[in-house]
């Protein structure tokens, strides 16, 4: 990992459209690994969780110094947003012996992985979550992500709650592949184990 010249900073109304762009590449992403949302029917609702977020001051965003600001000798111009990440305080209906904090996501552009981004957005939600009150940071990632899961790894996150799937694509086909297995078959009773 070399060394990012992008600055993590609150996210403004003006980073919307590109925000949501990253989402829908996100998601689309996360397909590989075995996701089931879907990215681009997704924009819209998307785009309101952004705006939203936006207002909460729960959404950062990366950004890297734009071509015209280094040749003309800096200056403050900066280029779109290269990543972003959500965050927020857990809030709910039940009582926790513990304030947590949740990391929604964290993004950045093929392009630029690799150079600290990532860390960096994640050290800045830590960071605000802490401030807020948060003693413990929740957030997740696919089982078929390896890089995913290793670079929360390298960053101090343990596996506390494991998520199990199944498919019921194909139900009915497995329904009946067990019904006939079954010696209670007939009378809808679960077999008998002991007799």
């Amino acid at each position: 990992m070399c060394e990012s010249d992008a600055r993590v900073e609150p996210a403004t109304a003006d980073d919307v459209d590109a925000v949501t762009d990253m989402w829908v590449s996100l998601a689309a992403g996360q397909r590989e690994h075995g996701a089931t949302l879907r990215a681009e029917a997704n924009r819209a609702t998307v785009r309101e969780w952004v705006a939203q977020s936006v207002v909460t001051g729960e959404l950062f965003v990366a950004r890297t110094p734009s071509p015209e600001a280094e040749t003309e000798g800096g200056g403050d111009g900066d280029s779109d947003p290269v990543g972003f990440v959500g965050f927020s305080l857990e809030r709910g209906d039940y009582e926790r012996d513990a304030v947590r904090g949740t990391v929604s996501n964290l993004y950045v552009v093929p392009e630029r992985r690799g150079e600290g981004i990532g860390a960096a957005l994640l050290d800045a939600a830590e960071a605000e979550l802490a401030e807020a009150g948060a003693e413990h940071v929740a957030l997740e990632a696919l089982a078929d992500n390896d890089r995913a899961r290793e670079f929360y790894a390298a960053r101090g996150y343990d596996l506390h709650r494991v998520e199990l799937t199944k498919s019921l694509g194909d139900a009915e086909a497995e329904s009946t592949d067990s019904e006939a297995e079954s010696p209670d078959a007939e009378s809808g009773d679960p077999p008998n184990e002991s007799g």
